[in-house]
């Protein structure tokens, strides 16, 4: 069975400069979140062709994603400004289409107040514990984060079928759970560390 590919807070940052590939992806994602900001928010009316253009960005946004760190671990690209800049990236891609979603009243908000309270407080903590040692992102947490950009792309895609609408609830429910669940582990793995940091 193929091992997951490490998490790249936990290698040690290369000594290529800013402007390599892999931080260039990253940049190029960082861009498109106000692109497709505003062309979601410019679907106030339903237009298809807003829709589907702000859903292609949000797609080669995510593709930059899986790219960027692909990247950055087969050319030792791993630097100090791509181990910032890339979750930034994700959650500011991610934040921005659960609230506009909501906005467009096609996503409660409540479910996007819980996801982005738990992506907020886990990157936080995550850069608090960082001095005790860092906690490597668990499969589960890796399924979230697969989960939620799929249940976002469901509710981009312009389909208004019923059918099609259950399988966006459904997809986003799973999300969301996992989402609480991979959340209270980070924070009592962040708390076993941090209590064995002093103890130390």
């Amino acid at each position: 069975m193929k091992s997951a590919p490490p998490d790249p807070l936990t290698q040690e940052a290369s000594p290529a400069g800013l402007w390599n590939m892999a931080n260039i992806l990253t940049m190029v994602r960082l861009l498109l979140v106000p692109v497709f900001g505003a062309l979601l928010a410019h679907d106030s009316g339903r237009s298809t062709a807003w829709r589907s253009v702000a859903c292609a960005v949000f797609v080669v946004a995510n593709i930059t994603d899986t790219l960027d760190g692909k990247v950055a671990r087969a050319r030792n690209l791993v630097t100090d400004f791509g181990k910032i800049a890339d979750p930034i990236a994700d959650k500011a891609l991610m934040g921005t289409a659960l609230v506009l979603l909501s906005a467009l009243d096609e996503l409660n908000w409540w479910v996007t107040i819980v996801i982005l309270v738990r992506e907020l407080g886990i990157t936080l903590l995550r850069f608090w514990v960082l001095k005790y040692g860092v906690i490597a992102a668990s499969q589960g947490g890796k399924l979230k984060t697969f989960l939620q950009g799929f249940a976002i792309l469901f509710y981009l895609l312009p389909i208004s079928a019923d059918w099609w609408h259950w399988v966006s609830v459904l997809t986003m429910a799973a999300a969301l759970v996992l989402t609480i669940v991979t959340g209270a582990d980070y924070v009592a793995r962040a708390m076993r560390l941090r209590w064995s940091g002093t103890k130390k």
